[in-house]
């Protein structure tokens, strides 16, 4: 029997890929892949726990899963199965749990199910596991970049972060593996990977000699067919100038990089157990504006920290403004159960981290503003992707090396019958438009 298989992903870039892999798993299994639709037999959502929000929005999935086939098999995988996996066996709607680091057994558990064994919880104790899961793909499917995880994993253990007990400690692929894995999507013509991990810069930690993140990225470099190398985020207090020469050095690395601030106030960051100061965030933006022009930096904010004073908000906002960040990602704090900033005093109402939230936004959308101007009149190397309806006009959407998005007139002379998707092609941008869009 051909069963039909619906995958949905919650979440982060290192849940993207393991989705991804999980698929081409069914895929090889047999499963026949549809729209997460009423119909399928197999309902498979991969969960996220990295906020309130995340954890209701993967309730909600699995929820509608079941209503969309009540007599389908619900399968709830990845981080919040994995913190809440005692909670969601009192579920109805839910048939399997599958932990962080257990996605790879999905097939092995669903034909133990349609063999009658019933329902089950497939979770480990993560913060025990010293191996990272074997997960791989070789194909991106529907895109002209890949996600590529190379780690999992974090020992930083931030007050307000749930995630290591999530995903547990680090662990790392050996170099050897993610050059095989790069091969095999270059073959199947992908041009653009990601390297993504849950604390990328923990890359080889745990690995021995010569496995380190500069080693990984000019072993991906060498790939034949791919022609631009991304990298997922990066923990500021962990690069150094050696680093960014190196990376310099590699012309196939995107000058698009993104650090995680979480508060421009350094009592903030303090008391968030993150292990820089701002002075030294700055001084890292600053290396990385000294050996690439004009790099897209971006970060993440959190507002409304525990005993976050309209000072320190303040301190946050003037450090943000100062250092001209092409994209800011701005989200309020989270209690998360079983992290120390859940105990801590003088938690912020949810209006005043809004209000906060509100502030910063605007500010975002004058600075990616900026950041696009710089770019008017110059030529551009954009990656083209697929054709999007904007202003009641059709165009080809892309990205360039510093992940500018570009659009393209789908009637601009030259362009093959086949369309641009995959192509990489020098324009000339002209304008903004559409709020954050680059024209030509």
């Amino acid at each position: 029997m051909l069963r039909k298989a619906a995958l949905h992903n919650l979440g982060c870039k290192v849940n993207s890929y393991e989705l991804e892999a999980m698929q081409q798993a069914l895929e090889n299994a047999g499963y026949r892949i549809v729209p997460f639709e009423p119909g399928a037999d197999v309902y498979v959502i991969n969960t996220c726990t990295v906020t309130n929000i995340a954890d209701r929005k993967s309730r909600q999935m699995l929820h509608r899963a079941r209503g969309m086939n009540p007599d389908a098999v619900v399968v709830a995988v990845g981080c919040y199965a994995q913190v809440r996996g005692k909670e969601l066996e009192k579920d109805p709607a839910i048939d399997l749990i599958i932990g962080s680091d257990r996605k790879g057994d999905l097939v092995q558990e669903l034909e133990r199910y349609f063999a009658g064994g019933g329902r089950r919880t497939d979770t480990s104790e993560i913060r025990r596991d010293r191996e990272i899961e074997k997960l791989e793909t070789d194909r991106a499917e529907g895109h002209t970049r890949a996600f590529l995880k190379v780690q999992d994993g974090c020992n930083q253990f931030c007050s307000y972060c749930i995630i290591p007990y999530a995903r547990g400690r680090v662990r790392s692929r050996k170099i050897a593996d993610v050059a095989q894995e790069t091969e095999r999507l270059a073959a199947s013509g992908v041009q653009e990977v990601v390297l993504t991990g849950i604390h990328l810069c923990s890359y080889g930690k745990d690995l021995g000699e010569g496995e380190n993140l500069s080693a990984l990225i000019r072993a991906v470099h060498q790939t034949e067919g791919i022609r631009r190398i991304r990298l997922g985020s990066l923990e500021p207090g962990s690069i150094d100038e050696a680093f960014v020469k190196n990376l310099a050095e590699l012309p196939k690395v995107c000058p698009h990089f993104h650090l995680s601030l979480q508060s421009g106030c350094g009592r903030t960051l303090q008391r968030m157990n993150r292990k820089y100061t701002p002075e030294e965030f700055a001084q890292t933006c600053g290396l990385l504006r000294r050996y690439f022009r004009h790099p897209a930096i971006c970060t993440d904010i959190i507002t409304g920290f525990p005993g976050e004073t309209e000072e320190d908000f303040e301190e946050c906002r003037s450090f943000v403004e100062k250092m001209h960040f092409f994209e800011t990602h701005v989200f309020p704090y989270s209690r998360r159960e079983g992290t120390r900033a859940a105990a801590f005093p003088d938690q912020i109402p949810e209006p005043v981290k809004r209000e906060r939230g509100a502030v910063l936004r605007e500010l975002d959308r004058k600075r990616r503003e900026e950041f696009l101007r710089y770019y008017c009149g110059t030529p551009l190397e954009v990656l083209f992707e697929e054709k999007v309806a904007e202003g009641g006009r059709s165009w080809w959407l892309g990205h360039g090396k510093e992940y500018q998005k570009v659009l393209l007139p789908a009637d601009f002379p030259g362009i093959p019958a086949e369309g641009l998707s995959n192509w990489i092609l020098s324009v000339t941008p002209e304008r903004i438009c559409f709020q954050d869009c680059l024209t030509v």
